[in-house]
């Protein structure tokens, strides 16, 4: 009897090494591929951010040739700017003599 048990718990250990043997390939074939195609949707990603980089590089270079194109007039302004203060300045300055003289 004892060794009918032990007969009968060494068949039933190898039966479940053995299914459990061949499903260990089996799940690893499975990570396998859940990687491949974890690794192929962030090659996508990878290649979206790209073109998103490209086209702010592009839209970069194409506001820095329109303010390079303002520069002149932004010039003007400044010495307009410069040309006001020195003319309101002396205006003060006038305003306040004639007020020492009255």
């Amino acid at each position: 009897m004892p060794w009918e048990n032990i007969v009968g718990l060494c068949q039933d250990m190898f039966s479940k090494m053995a299914t459990y043997l061949t499903g260990e390939p089996t799940a690893t074939s499975e990570d396998y591929k859940l990687l491949e195609n974890m690794n192929k949707l962030t090659s996508l990603k990878y290649l979206e951010m790209k073109d998103i980089a490209v086209n702010i590089s592009r839209n970069l270079k194409d506001l820095n040739q329109k303010y390079a194109a303002l520069q002149p007039y932004l010039d003007q302004i400044t010495l307009i700017q410069e040309q006001v203060a020195a003319t309101s300045w002396m205006h003060i300055q006038i305003n306040q003599k004639q007020s020492a003289r009255s």
